[in-house]
């Protein structure tokens, strides 16, 4: 599998690809706009990509649940530092530190791999997820 990230459907994607294809099925059913910022020009290692794609699937989650947000913005970069991950929506936001299952598993995805993961809200105009996970030397 090299550099590459196996999906449901046997094909074989990048990780910008997966990306790509799960918000845009996503953004279909579930009616809110998705904005893509940036992709990786690179790919991940598979048990990075693996980890990013779950964190990304919880944080839709949420915001479907939760935010009653119109547009979500996403952006995936890996540099040379590592990669970082920031998922935001312009939904109803929260006051406060974000706890739950939800948040408790993004975070730990990141761990395992040696980062780290913070959500913020601002009420009334939304939340966003950041993570970054370094470049291992």
């Amino acid at each position: 599998m090299s550099e590459e990230l196996r999906i449901r459907d046997g094909r074989s994607l990048s990780l910008a690809q997966a990306l790509e294809e799960r918000l845009a099925e996503w953004s279909e059913r579930t009616g809110i706009a998705v904005e893509i910022w940036a992709r990786p020009g690179q790919d991940a290692p598979p048990k990075i990509a693996k980890a990013v794609l779950a964190v990304l699937e919880e944080a839709l989650a949420n915001i479907e649940r939760h935010s009653r947000a119109r547009v979500v913005s996403v952006a995936v970069t890996i540099g040379r530092g590592g990669l970082r991950m920031t998922v935001s929506d312009n939904g109803v936001g929260f006051l406060g530190v974000a706890q739950g299952r939800g948040v408790t598993a993004m975070q730990s995805r990141f761990a395992e791999l040696g980062g780290s993961l913070s959500v913020s809200g601002v009420p009334g105009e939304g939340t966003t997820v950041t993570g970054v996970v370094p470049r291992r030397r």
